[in-house]
């Protein structure tokens, strides 16, 4: 693993996701103020969530993610696991609905990974913080805009995407860029899925297998997208731990090739028709 630095030196794992400095460093308004950010980090677990990652910090990312829903005593049930069982052997590329924000990306390493232990996801900045899957983690800067050090963070992730599909590798994305959100139908669902996110999906030309996970975050959570997307990115350590002895429901569908997809011209039309794919698994069945 490497930074994204141009002279690629090792950049160390941390044992903490965030800690004061990092903080500081985000929000400067907090320089002085360690004992406020204790107790920020408390409300908001970010301090439970430090603790396991110290605890975890040490073990390869597939078993770092089966690790945290022991945990939480938590179970993931698979529908139409056989697909998992018979991947193929060369690079294919998984697409997901995003409704957790954090345990549906360690949720797609667990059981993709202990197949496929070269498998990797796009993620962006807020879930790259999480050091020990950096191994298993393609980052890009989903707020890249007019920052030149953002966008190229964004290019070599997809240049290093690119890379590892086309030398015979699997590779997950969650093309929606951010977790799902309420709609006007007052359902919680992805956005549209980003155009960029398929392009890479045309020009790579290997299998789709779509995963779709049933269930979301709370409410509050959803409540806190509506007002301001940074509060809403505040209570995701909440909503990993408050998940004890939940039941996670995963949907994987029938693996979709090329030249299923090449029937798709624009990145508009296939987007559609992947996101369709995969939430036509939304009635679950086992």
């Amino acid at each position: 693993m490497t930074n994204n630095n141009n002279n690629n030196t090792p950049q160390p794992i941390k044992n903490n996701v965030l800690d004061y400095d990092d903080i500081c460093k985000i929000a400067p308004f907090f320089k002085g103020k360690e004992k406020l950010v204790n107790t920020l980090f408390r409300w908001l677990k970010i301090d439970t969530t430090n603790d396991y990652h110290s605890r975890n910090v040490m073990f390869p990312p597939q078993k770092f993610c089966e690790n945290i829903f022991d945990e939480l005593n938590a179970k993931i049930v698979i529908s139409n696991e056989q697909v998992l069982d018979n991947l193929p052997e060369g690079p294919f590329i998984t697409v997901s609905n995003h409704p957790y924000g954090s345990l549906d990306g360690m949720a797609l390493i667990d059981i993709v990974s202990k197949r496929r232990p070269d498998y990797k996801v796009m993620v962006n900045m807020i879930l790259n913080q999480i050091g020990a899957l950096r191994p298993s983690f393609i980052a890009v800067d989903a707020l890249a805009s007019n920052d030149p050090s953002k966008r190229a963070v964004s290019v070599k992730g997809i240049a290093d995407a690119m890379r590892h599909v086309k030398q015979g590798h699997p590779l997950g994305f969650f093309p929606a860029g951010a977790v799902s959100k309420l709609t006007w139908g007052m359902r919680i669902e992805d956005r549209q899925w980003q155009p960029s996110v398929i392009r890479i999906i045309q020009k790579l030309k290997v299998p789709v297998i779509p995963i779709y996970f049933h269930g979301h975050n709370s409410w509050k959570f959803t409540a806190l997208g509506m007002i301001d997307w940074r509060l809403r990115t505040l209570r995701l350590p909440i909503e990993v731990w408050n998940k004890t002895g939940h039941t996670f429901r995963v949907s994987v569908g029938e693996p979709i090739s090329p030249e299923q997809m090449a029937q798709y011209s624009t990145p508009e039309e296939l987007g559609a028709f992947l996101k369709e794919q995969t939430y036509k698994m939304k009635k679950w069945q086992q």
